[in-house]
């Protein structure tokens, strides 16, 4: 049986105008049940442990609307603190977007720890949307940026626009420049169409329709 921990943000507001964050609904929904479909245990925990904040939830969207009513929420909003997680225990971690993580992710240095040490033993690592933040300033054991050279994805600058997602306004930074700058290899398709990139043990999805794709490459890579 494989382990599956999704880490989650744990903050609520973003940008100048406070906006609403947390993690984005569908993104944990979708992947959520592509793992447990297999048979895969998930876990959960976030920066502050508890019940993280969400955004995005829509019940017409039935995964969703299931999500909400399973027992995988209820254990999702009594997530573990981050800092009490012993990363030997999973055979995977999972970053599910939304704009909270591009605050209280940036610089965690638990998550950074989690992070290098769960590539450096070959763990699978996923992650969708503004997730790939999460990957943002790892230094590996070598000194060396994780992302240097690496082909990954994320939401784009141009879907950033098309939902008015302001720099300094509403997101503190525009994720598929920072990725270029630590020296990523930045693919992406057409605006909200899915897209899935994998380079080595690194799965990341560039917007919320690729969070089944990423969890379904994951899935391949696990078996």
């Amino acid at each position: 049986m494989k382990h599956i921990l999704f880490i989650l943000t744990s903050n609520s507001k973003t940008g100048f105008e406070n906006r609403e964050a947390g993690y984005e609904f569908s993104e944990v929904a979708n992947p959520y049940f592509e793992f447990i479909s297999k048979g895969y245990t998930v876990d959960f925990a976030s920066i502050l442990g508890g019940k993280p904040p969400y955004v995005g939830y829509d019940a017409t969207q039935e995964t969703s609307k299931k999500f909400m009513a399973s027992n995988g929420f209820k254990r999702l909003n009594c997530s573990h603190l981050i800092e009490n997680i012993d990363i030997t225990a999973y055979d995977a971690i999972f970053f599910p977007g939304g704009l909270g993580l591009m605050t209280d992710m940036l610089y965690h240095s638990k998550i950074k720890e989690v992070i290098k040490n769960s590539y450096e033993t070959h763990k699978i690592i996923g992650a969708v949307c503004h997730g790939p933040s999460a990957l943002l300033n790892v230094t590996l054991s070598d000194g060396s940026n994780l992302l240097t050279g690496k082909k990954v994805n994320g939401f784009t600058k141009a879907e950033e626009e098309i939902d008015k997602h302001v720099l300094g306004n509403v997101i503190p930074f525009m994720l598929e420049d920072e990725l270029k700058k630590q020296g990523a290899i930045f693919e992406n398709t057409t605006p909200f169409n899915p897209y899935v990139v994998c380079d080595g043990n690194l799965v990341t999805g560039q917007n919320p329709a690729s969070a089944s794709g990423v969890a379904r490459k994951m899935i391949e890579l696990l078996n």
